[in-house]
């Protein structure tokens, strides 16, 4: 009786992800890509020379595919003020200035 019944509802759907989960999978997923992006750059298949003089950093390529980080200690400083918890913070005030002002209205 179980399977008939299921059969009936339709598909289950699929299990959101916390905030938790949803940054720890953009995590890993990102450290796969990047590694992946580097491993190609190694490569024989890989035209160095061609991207390198396309590219505005050729430095800072060669330090990424030598193993150095993909954004610097700046950007990840300006990210976190952008998108970080202070971000949420900021946010939350305005969200809450706003409701204050529609509810003296």
């Amino acid at each position: 009786g179980r399977r008939v019944q299921n059969s009936k509802l339709g598909p289950t759907l699929p299990r959101l992800l916390t905030e938790e989960e949803y940054r720890l999978q953009g995590e890993v997923e990102t450290r796969k890509a990047l590694a992946e992006l580097r491993s190609f750059c190694q490569s024989p298949e890989f035209s160095a020379w061609s991207t390198v003089s396309r590219i505005q950093s050729p430095k800072r390529f060669a330090d990424f595919v030598g193993g150095a980080p993909h954004v610097t200690p700046d950007e990840v400083s300006i990210h976190e003020q952008e998108f970080g918890l202070e971000s949420l913070f900021i946010d939350k005030q305005l969200f809450e200035e706003d409701d204050g002002d529609e509810e003296r209205e």
